[in-house]
């Protein structure tokens, strides 16, 4: 474990230190586009910080080829070599994408190419583990197929999910670290050495996303772009590839005693066939949605809009913040939920555990406007808009709003007008009692992802070009 923690610590510290780097050298060669309609920031910001998240994966399995430990991953497989080609090329084309967009056709095409790289260097399906029948052996085109099929689903899936800030990365993160303990159990638990590959890739691509994130988080200094988002989907889905399709699950002998343990002995063998999809089920099934929706409204599935899960949390009147807090309630209550029925699958504790969490989590989404407080002795310690408002005692008057100016003397009739630009600060335009604050609602998408209506790049030019 400690090897893997170091693995971990190094990819996290390497990308989160190119980061920096990288976003001025986003600024400089104008990697910024124009805000789009479906945006929900209203300043450009920087792309391609899939850039620093590559060479975080390098610096990783750099790393981990020179501890004693996990050196035999390298040297009994090639899946660490197929790993880094197709993400080699996946992040190439990712690049070029940030920087030129690129059509959606020759991106879908370049998925696919990087999948087949892979395939070719050993990292394919083998076998699947079908109910009822056992462990069933694919022939090259079969396995070649579904191999493809997997990594372009979930390149996707992770790449249609990745619009707000901090939202993708932190999905994958958790839903790497639930893959991570299934696959680690099955390499110490069971000393299957097929495993391996896996859970090395799991650590390292948690320390990829734990590196980037504090760049990402809102307000994001930077995004990952497709070279980032690309590029975490494909880890994850080789991942996915490796343990499911290489570890021969007839090797757990689980398949010995009485009917009734037999049964309960081969669900962690079935698991993993639904593994890959569960911890990504939000993303996938936001792609499912969206394909639906854009065939149905007489569009191309590869049209953007502003219809998936995580606009719809912020038109609800969810912050960005809680919309994204919500997405990892859900990604970690199904990842780690299957995970734990895969190990315990005749406990009927992790059911009603899970059944629970599921009633809170549909609870925080009916309660879009519910803000916290904080005690008084917390205050201190937590933002803002956290802390409990405070009547300034002995004074009358309305208090100005987001700078919006003092409020105008009270006229003959009694009634305190509001100040001079309220209206454009986002306060209601209704009279106030004297000592009573005004209502504020902050400007933006459901004051949700900016202080102001208006961006500080008035004339919206691209970055790095002079005005």
């Amino acid at each position: 474990m400690r090897d893997y923690l170091l693995t971990l610590c190094v990819t996290a510290a390497v990308t989160y230190l190119l980061t920096g780097p990288v976003r001025k050298f986003a600024i400089a060669t104008g990697a910024m586009p124009e805000i789009r309609a479906r945006d929900v920031h209203r300043e450009p910001t920087p792309r391609l910080g899939g850039i620093a998240m590559f060479f975080g994966l390098c610096a990783g399995l750099l790393v981990a080829d020179h501890l004693q430990n996990l050196n035999s991953v390298f040297e009994l497989s090639n899946e660490p070599r197929a790993l880094l080609s197709g993400a080699a090329l996946i992040w190439i084309i990712g690049v070029l994408d940030d920087k030129f967009e690129i059509d959606a056709l020759i991106k879908l095409g370049g998925q696919m190419i990087a999948a087949g790289v892979m395939v070719m260097q050993g990292l394919t399906i083998l076998w699947i583990p079908v109910p009822g029948v056992g462990m069933v052996s694919l022939t090259d085109w079969q396995g070649t197929l579904l191999t493809v099929a997997l990594v372009v689903i979930t390149i996707n899936a992770v790449n249609f999910v990745d619009g707000l800030d901090g939202l993708a990365a932190g999905m994958v993160c958790i839903a790497a670290a639930a893959f991570f303990l299934y696959s680690y159990r099955i390499w110490f638990g069971y000393t299957i050495e097929a495993a391996a590959p896996a859970t090395l890739f799991t650590a390292i691509l948690m320390g990829m996303c734990l590196g980037f994130l504090p760049h990402n988080m809102h307000p994001a200094r930077i995004f990952m772009g497709d070279s980032g988002s690309m590029l975490i989907g494909l880890v994850l889905a080789a991942a996915a590839i490796s343990v499911t399709g290489q570890v021969d699950m007839d090797a757990l002998k689980l398949f010995e005693g009485g009917t009734r343990e037999v049964t309960h002995a081969a669900l962690p063998v079935f698991i993993p066939l639904l593994l890959p999809l569960t911890i990504i089920a939000i993303p996938v099934a936001d792609l499912v949605l969206a394909i639906v929706r854009r065939t149905w409204n007489g569009q191309s599935p590869f049209a953007a809009d502003r219809g998936h899960l995580h606009h719809r949390l912020l038109e609800i009147g969810h912050s960005h913040s809680r919309a994204v807090l919500i997405m990892y309630f859900w990604s970690a209550l199904i990842a780690f939920g299957v995970v734990g029925y895969s190990v315990h699958s005749a406990s009927l504790v992790i059911v009603m555990v899970v059944v629970g969490l599921s009633a809170v989590g549909l609870a925080l989404l009916l309660l879009p406007r519910f803000t916290p407080r904080a005690p008084r002795w917390a205050e201190a310690f937590v933002p803002p808009r956290y802390r409990r408002r405070r009547a300034r005692a002995g004074r009358s008057g309305t208090l100005p709003a987001y700078g919006a100016g003092k409020a105008s003397p009270e006229p003959a009739g009694g009634t305190p007008q509001p100040a001079a630009g309220a209206g454009a600060s986002g306060t209601s335009g209704a009279s106030q009692e004297p000592g009573e604050q005004p209502v504020r609602f902050p400007a933006g998408v459901n004051g949700a992802t900016a202080l102001s209506a208006r961006s500080r790049f008035s004339d919206r030019r691209k970055a790095g070009t002079r005005g």
